[in-house]
C-alpha cells in the first residue's frame, strides 16, 4: 500500500508549502486538502463527527490555492482534494481549476469528490440538498467533457453549455482520477457511473469484513462492465498496524492519515510518528 496525509489547511496552522515538502520528504506519496467555502452561523445540519463543529471547518484555505502552493513546493508528491464539494460548485470554473493545477503540477492531481453534508452551506450556493447526488454526478460528467474534448458541450438537468473551448487540458490523460468519497449504500453505483476510484472513510477493524466484501463486489461489477481494477483509497485511515494489515488484505491501495491543523512543530512530530509506522 501507499500512504498519504490529509489536513485542513488553515491560515493559523503549518503552511501548505511546508507541509507538502515535509510530507514528501518522509516518503508519503500524496497530500489531500478538504473544502468548505464557509460555515453559516445558523446551522441545523449536525456535524457527522458528533458534538460541536471543529473550528478548522470555518478557517480553511481554498483547496485549489493551497494545493497549488503544495504542488509548487514538491516534485513527486500527488496533491488532491479530499473532498471537493462539487455539488455546490460551478462545473465550468471547477474544470478549469482542476485542469490548471494538474497541468502545472505535471499530472500530480487527485480529484476527490463528494456531495457534502452541510445543507445550509449548499443552500447558500443555490444547491438543493435533495438533488445533490444527481448534481454531483452531472457536474463531474460535464467536467470530463471539458477536459477531454477540443470542442466540449453538455446538456443536462443542471448543467447546460453549447460547444465550447477550454484550455489547458489536464496533463494526465484522459484526465485526473476522480476519487468518489463516501460509505453510503449506493456509493459503489456512483464510482461505476462517473468515478475512477473509491475513497471510503474511517473503516475500523469491527467493520472490516463487510468492507472487504464491498471492495470485492465493486471490482466484480467493474469487471462485468468491462472496466479495469478499481483502486481504493482509505480516507482517515486508522494508524494502527493491525488495521493497516487488514486494509491491505481487503484490497486497499492507499491510506490517508488525518493530521490535526496545528503549528509546524506539532504537525512535524505527528508526521514523524506516522512515517515510523509505515516505514
Amino acid at each position: 500500500m501507499e500512504y498519504g496525509v490529509l489536513m485542513f489547511p488553515t491560515h493559523d496552522a503549518i503552511d501548505p508549502a511546508t507541509l507538502a515538502k515535509e510530507t514528501e520528504s518522509r516518503g508519503f506519496t500524496a497530500l489531500l486538502f478538504p473544502e468548505h467555502s464557509h460555515i453559516p452561523v445558523s446551522r441545523e445540519s449536525p456535524y457527522p463527527g458528533g458534538g460541536e463543529l471543529p473550528r478548522m471547518y470555518a478557517h480553511t484555505y481554498d483547496p485549489f490555492v493551497a494545493l497549488t502552493a503544495a504542488a509548487c513546493a514538491t516534485s513527486t508528491l500527488c496533491v488532491g482534494t479530499g473532498i471537493c464539494l462539487v455539488a455546490q460548485r460551478d462545473p465550468i470554473h471547477t474544470a478549469k481549476e482542476v485542469a490548471s493545477l494538474d497541468h502545472l503540477s505535471g499530472g500530480r492531481f487527485l480529484f476527490g469528490v463528494g456531495a457534502g453534508w452541510n445543507r445550509e452551506e449548499m443552500a447558500d450556493h443555490g444547491t438543493d440538498a435533495r438533488t445533490r447526488m444527481r448534481r454531483m454526478a452531472e457536474n463531474v460528467k460535464a467536467m470530463k467533457e471539458l477536459w477531454t474534448k477540443d470542442e466540449a458541450e453538455f446538456h443536462g438537468e443542471f448543467v447546460d453549455f453549447p460547444p465550447s473551448w477550454a484550455w489547458p487540458k489536464p496533463a494526465r490523460r484522459p484526465h485526473p482520477p476522480v476519487l468518489v468519497g463516501g460509505n453510503g449504500p449506493t456509493v459503489e453505483d456512483r464510482v461505476l457511473d462517473f468515478g475512477d476510484e473509491w475513497m471510503p472513510q474511517g473503516v475500523g477493524l469491527d467493520g472490516m469484513a463487510e468492507f472487504a466484501g464491498r471492495v470485492r463486489r465493486l471490482r466484480e461489477r467493474a469487471a462485468d462492465a468491462g472496466r479495469g481494477r478499481i483502486p481504493v483509497s482509505m480516507f482517515y485511515g486508522a494508524p494502527d498496524p493491525r488495521t493497516l494489515e487488514a486494509y491491505a488484505e481487503a484490497g486497499v491501495d492507499r491510506v490517508f492519515f488525518g493530521v490535526d491543523s496545528e503549528e509546524r512543530e506539532t504537525v512535524l512530530s505527528h508526521l514523524d510518528r506516522l512515517a515510523a509506522l509505515t516505514g
